[in-house]
């Protein structure tokens, strides 16, 4: 399957409300498709997820991202001293004191790199190689069928990683990128913020490489299980 068949087959069987969105890491030299377009103005990483969603798509470089929190962890930037000491997230008024935001950025996954110079960010049909993630956004019971899906063919039971922050950057693409498994998102206080996420949706990070297994497992299940438990 394509990248196009892929995404058309996410959107039918789980019913999605947006496109898939495909995230990758741009290193110096590779090839930047004509359609992913730098922005004129800065734009944070949450929101170019949730614009993709609706079809946009951007290639965004270190200077044009516009929340240092994201683009440090995604290592296309430094780590702001009042981020690491936790005084930038304590003042936010979602911590008691700045050892306990000092504590969440300590313990964030990071993307350990010095290559990366831009992220590539778009609907996941408009890539045409393959990106490093796939994300989705949704309501919990659409994301809900990637959960049996996931584990169609091996069994077993999933743990996912999050916290009051960086729903998008962390949870949805460095996580699924580090530990090479899906995790899900509740969402975070700024993409909640600043962008047109409902309130009633969340995120799942999927590693590009395990997207195959999904779409095969959704379609086995989708005429049996899910028909049953939609339907009810």
């Amino acid at each position: 399957m394509n990248n196009e068949q892929i995404a058309n087959k996410l959107k039918s069987i789980l019913k999605l409300r947006y496109e898939p969105v495909g995230v990758k890491l741009m290193e110096l030299g590779d090839n930047v498709p004509d359609s992913f377009k730098v922005p004129e103005s800065s734009i944070r990483h949450c929101q170019t997820i949730m614009s993709a969603k609706d079809g946009k798509c951007f290639n965004v470089p270190s200077e044009k991202h516009a929340c240092v929190v994201g683009a440090s962890s995604l290592s296309i930037a430094e780590t702001p001293e009042k981020v690491k000491s936790g005084e930038f997230h304590s003042n936010l008024g979602m911590f008691n004191n700045k050892d306990a935001a000092a504590k969440m950025i300590e313990q964030r996954y990071v993307i350990e790199s010095d290559n990366f110079i831009s992220t590539l960010v778009g609907p996941l049909r408009s890539f045409e190689t393959e990106p490093d993630v796939v994300v989705l956004v949704d309501i919990p019971e659409t994301l809900y069928w990637l959960i049996p899906a996931h584990t169609f063919f091996k069994g077993g039971r999933l743990e996912f990683n999050t916290a009051a922050f960086q729903a998008t950057c962390v949870d949805s693409t460095i996580i699924p990128i580090n530990k090479n498994k899906m995790n899900l998102s509740l969402g975070c206080f700024g993409c909640r913020r600043s962008t047109d996420i409902k309130n009633e949706e969340m995120l799942a990070g999927i590693p590009y490489k395990d997207i195959g297994n999904i779409v095969n497992a959704l379609e086995r299940m989708v005429d049996g299980p899910m028909k049953k438990a939609r339907n009810k």
